[in-house]
């Protein structure tokens, strides 16, 4: 390799330069970009009973967002891992029956004090999101969460579907948090 040509010495730095500026970018689309859009999202009301978080959640409502783009049948499944869980995105591009696209990601309490707030790192700690838990209902199996910057808001269900007076409850709590509720995509779960 010492004896290649000075270009063909520059094309794995060039792969690698490509590579981290995308990762960047994702990073940067999550993180910074969604801190300076908006004030921040509201502080979370209550303290999360954490054996509460664990289980598959089903997604009911979220704000569009790139990662989610066509998703439709979202869970997240959290599981109790020591001090923190093991969350594994999944969802099913197009349709509740397309192809099927997953996250995993590690998520630790950020505080301890209400554990309403997530640490949540994907892609081996290389992409980094914290998570709030802004509100939830256990007695009816909802949560609504929601980033620090106050751009994105999921609405999250225990069950596939939530009952019209719950989610008609969970909607209007989101829009007293201070969301746009015109703009929530509702994806449709299997059956």
């Amino acid at each position: 390799m010492l004896n290649a040509p000075p270009a063909r010495r520059r094309r794995p730095l060039r792969a690698f330069a490509a590579t981290f500026a995308a990762l960047a970018w994702t990073t940067l689309d999550w993180t910074v970009l969604a801190a300076h859009a908006h004030a921040g999202a509201p502080e979370p009301v209550s303290r999360v009973e954490l054996t509460k978080m664990t289980g598959r959640w089903y997604e009911v409502a979220r704000t569009p967002n790139a990662m989610q783009k066509d998703c439709e049948a979202a869970t997240a499944d959290w599981t109790r891992t020591g001090e923190g869980y093991s969350v594994v995105q999944t969802c099913r591009r197009g349709s509740p029956e397309g192809p099927k696209k997953e996250w995993k990601a590690s998520a630790t309490v950020a505080d301890p004090v209400k554990n309403a707030k997530f640490k949540l790192t994907f892609l081996g700690g290389l992409m980094r999101q914290e998570y709030w838990v802004l509100d939830h209902r256990a007695d009816e199996g909802w949560l609504i969460m929601g980033t620090p910057g106050g751009n994105y808001v999921w609405l999250l269900s225990k069950a596939p579907q939530l009952a019209a007076s719950a989610r008609n409850q969970a909607i209007a709590r989101i829009r007293q948090l201070g969301y746009d509720t015109s703009a929530l995509e509702f994806p449709q779960q299997a059956r």
